[in-house]
């Protein structure tokens, strides 16, 4: 157990980061998890659609943090490719 006031506030901030982080993935595994339901049903326009809002929370994660920028891009990359496949 910490000793230190300053460290109480660290065991503190970490919590609530840590429990805002898990919230972030948990959101962004939603989204990735919609646009791959989308492509495993063969609809392009709606896997294009879910793509599409699925982008601005994959790039959040990666400015905030939690996934590192060359994940993000990769995951994009594959997905877009994917769909662009669908025909």
């Amino acid at each position: 157990m910490a000793n230190h006031k300053s460290a109480e506030k660290r065991i503190r901030q970490t919590a609530t980061r840590t429990e805002v982080n898990r919230a972030r993935v948990s959101r962004i595994r939603t989204f990735l998890k919609k646009v791959e339901t989308a492509i495993a049903t063969g609809d392009k326009s709606a896997a294009a659609e879910a793509f599409k809002l699925a982008q601005p929370e994959l790039m959040r994660g990666a400015s905030k943090g939690v996934l590192h920028a060359n994940t993000v891009s990769r995951k994009l990359s594959r997905l877009s490719g994917r769909i662009k496949a669908l025909g």
